[in-house]
């Protein structure tokens, strides 16, 4: 659905955010990164799409002889990973720099980094974007999950085949009263 203005861009400092989760730290100990990474972007598609923000998670390939390449994953969500030489951090701050024009001229409402990293805190709040802390983004992530929960489950089946066991009491008292003239 193509929107005038996008809420938020979200910027992800991809394995900042590992290193600080523990579910995502244990992962990367024990199974390896490329499992960690995995559930980072499994963990961010729910909450951007729930939240309606663009994110961009940004993964270094500092020391690694690549070319940047940039994943689509779904229409909110996309993963980076950095040119040779490159760090998440240098390329976070030239977005911030790019995405304060675009809050200029209103084509989206805000910028946010998830980072805890504080040079890249102080730097990025300079060109006007908001920073939210990895600690911050778990707890808003797993917030999320509760209400995504909450919004799309489906009452259980009444295991009786009786309506009035499926409504709840008071409900159920009502309608005995109505049944007997005693309104």
């Amino acid at each position: 659905m193509p929107r005038s203005l996008l809420q938020a861009v979200l910027l992800v400092d991809g394995y900042n955010i590992i290193g600080a989760w523990p579910c995502l730290k244990k992962t990367r100990d024990s199974v390896g990164l490329e499992a960690a990474r995995g559930e980072l972007v499994e963990a961010m598609t729910g909450y951007s799409a729930f939240q309606g923000y663009a994110t961009q998670i940004v993964f270094d390939a500092q020391y690694q002889n690549c070319s940047s390449n940039k994943e689509i994953i779904t229409e909110l969500l996309s993963v980076y990973y950095t040119d040779f030489g490159q760090t998440a951090d240098t390329y976070i701050e030239k977005s911030c720099a790019s995405f304060r024009q675009q809050i200029a001229q209103c084509l989206i409402s805000r910028v946010i980094v998830a980072t805890s990293d504080r040079a890249q805190q102080l730097m990025i709040q300079g060109y006007g974007a908001e920073w939210l802390s990895a600690q911050q983004l778990c707890g808003e992530v797993e917030a999320t999950v509760c209400r995504m929960r909450q919004k799309y489950h489906t009452r259980k089946q009444s295991k009786s085949r009786f309506l009035a066991n499926a409504i709840d009491a008071k409900a159920r008292q009502r309608l005995a009263e109505l049944r007997m003239g005693l309104q």
